[in-house]
């Protein structure tokens, strides 16, 4: 019967029938039915190109030939020494001259990304070292000149003629000998000499520092001569040091004869002093005391008190004198009521003639009790005869206090006047001052003008 007979014969029918699908049908049909699976695959996928294409980035292109000469000559060129420099120093030219020798790893495709991995780290180091320093590269040859070197450092040629030469080598060495020590010494004097020269406002006095055996006041005091008949004049500025504009117009801008006396609240006290005493000036140090008005006037933290006991105003004093250093002694600040006290005033005053200083009494009441006590104990002291500014800082009223300063040393033979470093002040002093000589006056330090008796 054949296999051709119709359908609803009874006959035999051909069935076609499939073979099991292979393998990787099925394996594609299990990704594709599990998502995270198939998410998975995706980003293995693209993670193995994305790595492919850094890799291509980051693996440097093969060299030109031109390229793969200059990588590869300059390590062989060093070794020859005098190559090396020419070939540095022109790498340009070295590029196109030699391209055949390095054209075999050129065309080799393999063999050259392992010269690229080599030359990165040495290309870098031959032109620094090259280009910039053409000087420095030049130790090569200073290296073939080491041999030349030993040769003068021995000492041979000497002694190949110790006997005509000696004589005048040995003559000549022995003043070496000293002068090399010279030098050596010059220097630190060099620097020495030079230090205060740059310093000179700073550290050099204006007169040299007188025996330690005189006391202070006359150790640090300026010039004067005491021969001189005509009236003095010491004019004293006081406050000085809170006001750097105001300090410096007043050392600069007044004469070295005016006497300029510092707060001891003053910032860098040393270095003012310093300044003024390069400038001629005598340096005093403000005494802040207990005024009457006390304490609506509040004189300072370190002021002298009645209320505090004769210890504590010295350990006060104590802070105020140690605040700077080259002065002749201390000028009284405000003390209406201090200086009345002789139970206060007293003991201050035995000490500052303990320690060698005078003092100047602003002599802001008329029963102060320094003068007297100053005579009693042989302390050198001054009095202030008028202060120019202290209840009025005009032109009117500072000529003519400056004007009874005139007629008082006329009168006296001497007068005091004290001040502070107002503008205005400033501008009167300098313009007074500068012509007191052509009237007849010397402005003198107030050292020159203190008075000194001895106790009995």
């Amino acid at each position: 019967m054949s296999s051709d007979s119709p359908a609803g014969t009874g006959g035999p029918r051909a069935v076609l029938v499939r073979g099991p699908p292979p393998e990787t049908d099925l394996a594609l049909k299990r990704l594709l039915n599990n998502p995270g699976a198939l998410v998975t695959t995706w980003f293995v996928v693209v993670a193995l190109v994305a790595g492919l294409v850094v890799l291509a980035y980051l693996q440097p292109p093969p060299p030109a030939g031109g390229e793969a000469v200059t990588v590869a000559l300059p390590p062989a060129e060093p070794a020859g020494g005098e190559d090396a420099p020419a070939a540095a120093a022109s790498p340009p030219e070295a590029v196109p001259s030699e391209p055949p020798a390095p054209e075999t790893p050129a065309e080799s495709g393999p063999p050259t990304p392992p010269p690229a991995e080599v030359t990165p780290p040495e290309p870098p180091l031959p032109p620094p070292q090259a280009a910039p320093d053409a000087a420095p590269a030049e130790p090569p040859p200073s290296e073939a000149q080491l041999p030349q070197a030993p040769t003068p450092q021995a000492p041979t040629p000497p002694p190949q003629s110790p006997d005509p030469q000696a004589p005048e080598r040995q003559t000549s060495e022995a003043p070496s000998a000293p002068e090399a020590a010279a030098p050596a010494e010059r220097p630190a004097d060099a620097e020495g000499a030079d230090a205060p020269a740059q310093e000179a406002l700073v550290h050099i006095p204006v007169i040299p520092p007188a025996p330690e055996q005189l006391p202070y006041w006359e150790r640090y005091r300026q010039p004067f001569n005491m021969d001189d008949k005509r009236p003095r004049i010491a004019v004293v500025l006081t406050g000085l040091g809170l006001s750097d504009g105001a300090t410096e117009a007043a050392i600069e801008r007044l004469p070295a004869a005016v006497t300029l006396s510092f707060s001891p609240y003053a910032r860098d006290l040393e270095r003012w002093i310093a300044l003024a005493r390069a400038r001629g000036h005598e340096v005093m140090l403000d005494l802040p005391m207990e005024p009457t008005t006390f304490p609506n006037d509040d004189p300072g933290p370190q002021a002298l008190l009645t209320s505090l006991s004769p210890q504590a105003n010295l350990d006060r004093l104590d802070w105020v004198l140690g605040r700077g250093s080259a002065y002749v002694g201390i000028a009284g600040s405000m003390g209406s009521r201090f200086t009345a006290s002789r139970d206060a005033i007293e003991p201050i005053l035995r000490e500052v003639k303990e320690r060698g200083l005078l003092f100047l009494d602003r002599r802001t009441t008329e029963e102060s009790l320094v003068a007297a006590l100053a005579e009693e104990i042989g302390l050198p002291h001054a009095v202030n005869n008028r202060s120019v500014d202290e209840r009025q800082a005009s032109r009117v009223a500072i000529d003519a206090r400056l004007a009874q300063i005139e007629r008082i040393a006329l009168t006296d033979g001497a007068a005091v006047a004290m001040a502070q470093p107002y503008p205005v002040t400033l501008e009167r002093l300098a313009e007074w001052t500068a012509e007191l000589t052509a009237r007849g006056f010397a402005v003198a330090p107030i050292s020159a003008v203190a008075s000194l008796k001895k106790a009995p």
